[in-house]
């Protein structure tokens, strides 16, 4: 690293858990954030600030101007934009450093196998189980840890799935593919604008754990939050020997 790189960094190199060498890993890494909004925004400004070397950003929607209450990349005149291209021109600026692809369509079939093949970690900031659930398959294809949050009215859940690891379960252990689970969408029942900061900003966080090797992983462990009452509960999750997704992991 020359100076300025030692200056950007240098909060993180005085970490003795991090150092130059964590640093420089992280520079050498690659994440995938699928979804550009509440959960994407403040996840893809705290990998940036951290120097990950490569961010892969992928959403196929427009700016609206009800983003404008959570989704912190973007500004009054983003509205009618592709996020995309109005989120990588304020991380191009905020770290010039870091390579930043904005992907403008969404995440599935041949296109997204080879994606999440390439990078070191994904981080599912999508709002529908539908995207979550092509993740997850990928990820446990590839053996690529998957950070997965979500956010609605005043409720939160956050969990890594360090698929990595062979005992670990991913996110079909927890929400099978079959189940009947009940989606709904933010713009019918609301968010709480810093509650998506909180879990947007955790994603980050754990992804920048697995990436520079520091700490202990949320992996097995479902984190659930009460913005109302500010409460947080840990739930541990394991392996479902039954799933099926999980039958197609990486030797």
């Amino acid at each position: 690293m020359n100076d300025e790189q030692l200056l950007r960094y240098s909060r993180h190199i005085l970490l003795p858990e991090i150092g130059i060498e964590g640093q420089e890993r992280l520079r050498a890494s690659s994440a995938l954030i699928v979804g550009a909004g509440g959960l994407g925004c403040p996840a893809a400004l705290y990998l940036a600030g951290s120097g990950v070397g490569r961010l892969h950003l992928a959403d196929p929607d427009t700016v609206d101007l009800t983003n404008l209450q959570r989704q912190i990349l973007y500004r009054t005149e983003s509205v009618g934009t592709r996020k995309v291209a109005a989120a990588t021109a304020a991380l191009a600026a905020f770290n010039p450093e870091v390579i930043t692809i904005g992907l403008g369509e969404r995440m599935e079939g041949a296109g997204l196998q080879e994606l999440v093949a390439e990078v070191d970690v994904v981080l599912d900031c999508s709002d529908n189980f539908p995207t979550r659930h092509a993740l997850n398959r990928a990820c446990v294809r590839h053996g690529k840890p998957l950070v997965s949050g979500a956010a609605i009215r005043f409720d939160a859940q956050l969990m890594v799935f360090d698929l990595r690891q062979p005992d670990a379960p991913c996110y079909a252990c927890l929400f099978p593919e079959d189940g009947e689970v009940e989606e709904v969408q933010c713009s019918v029942m609301g968010v709480f604008a810093p509650l998506t900061g909180v879990i947007g900003a955790m994603q980050a966080m754990e992804a920048i754990k697995l990436l520079a090797g520091v700490g202990e992983s949320l992996s097995g462990r479902l984190l659930m939050f009460d913005a109302r009452n500010a409460e947080w509960r840990s739930v541990r999750v394991r392996k479902d020997p039954r799933c099926a997704v999980c039958a197609t992991a990486k030797p």
